[in-house]
């Protein structure tokens, strides 16, 4: 398989990829064409269908597999298709695994050390939360495969398993530096901050936003999940599921931002601070990464309109040396 990674400008190929969006534009001359964006594991890439009537263009939809045959080249900077014929695999011919984004990490793994996690909160009824959502076969099965986003970061299988033990990995270490914050709040809302998120994106291939997502989003939804199962623990504090929820309902820092509420709690204002920092962290890591092998890494990337900011990989010690 070609992967869109291996791509060179130039290069003819017939190959496999997942349609993940079709749009239909107007040329100039006002005839029609499309632009597709195919994908694999390695990222994506914008096809062009000049002729989308023609004899040798099958018919598709979003999220089906299709053979193309297309040609590469480069416009405005960017690597970008020109398909000649398009046949509809079926997808008993293709591996999902080669088309889906998924963690370079464990999975495994990753969850045993986030059940340790889990296994080191003291407080009995923060504890027996975190096990009413990580021992639910259900929740456990979707934890682990989902994204931890639509796009910018961790979107990808076990992208939301990845990011919430480094969340809670960062926090612990906040834990640890500074003596007065609630170790257990902490870490019980770093392991939950985004918990709704199974709820708020569906599953890959389409990694979209279903309706509850849509109409409500992951922070009130996790919020919600949270303040309904903790009312079942008995002997639960109401002011530990009051500061558990605040810390929830503010992980994301700002109101504009999308948190309903400012954190007001140390372990609150701990853990938007986390998750900032996971985030933009990985988002540099993968823009950086999408140009992995083409001898740009270490050139000035242009402006990110995540990270406000124009950005370069750091350069090693003998960079540059003959």
């Amino acid at each position: 398989m070609v992967y869109i990674n291996e791509l060179v400008n130039g290069q003819h190929i017939q190959e496999t990829y997942l349609v993940r969006k079709i749009t239909v534009g107007k040329t100039k001359a006002g005839k029609d064409y499309w632009s597709v964006t195919l994908g694999d594991s390695t990222g994506s890439i914008d096809a062009k269908i000049w002729s989308p009537g023609d004899p040798n263009i099958a018919e598709f939809n979003e999220l089906d597999y299709v053979d193309i045959s297309a040609n590469v080249q480069e416009y405005r900077g960017e690597l970008q298709l020109i398909v000649s014929s398009v046949r509809k695999a079926d997808p008993s011919e293709v591996d999902p695994a080669d088309f889906m984004p998924s963690t370079q990490k464990s999975v495994e793994r990753m969850y045993q050390e986030l059940l340790s996690l889990v296994n080191s909160v003291g407080a009995p009824y923060f504890k027996e939360l975190l096990l009413s959502f990580f021992d639910d076969e259900k929740i456990s099965a979707e934890f682990r495969k989902h994204s931890a986003a639509k796009s910018v970061h961790h979107s990808f299988v076990g992208g939301l398993l990845e990011h919430t033990l480094s969340v809670t990995k960062i926090c612990d270490f906040y834990s640890q530096n500074y003596s007065f914050l609630n170790r257990d709040l902490l870490i019980t809302a770093a392991l939950l901050h985004d918990i709704g998120k199974i709820y708020e994106l569906n599953d890959f291939p389409a990694n979209d936003y279903s309706d509850p997502g849509q109409l409500l989003g992951h922070i009130y939804i996790g919020a919600h999940l949270i303040d309904e199962r903790a009312a079942g623990i008995e002997g639960f504090p109401e002011v530990k599921k009051n500061e558990l929820v605040h810390c929830i309902l503010s992980h994301h820092g700002k109101l504009e931002f999308g948190s309903p509420k400012e954190p007001e709690l140390a372990e609150a204002i701990a853990l938007s601070f986390a998750d900032n920092a996971d985030a933009k962290l990985e988002t540099f890591k993968e823009a950086v990464d999408s140009k992995a092998g083409s001898g740009d890494e270490y050139r000035w990337l242009g402006f990110n309109k995540y990270l406000e900011s124009n950005i370069r990989k750091t350069t090693p010690e003998n960079y540059g040396e003959e």
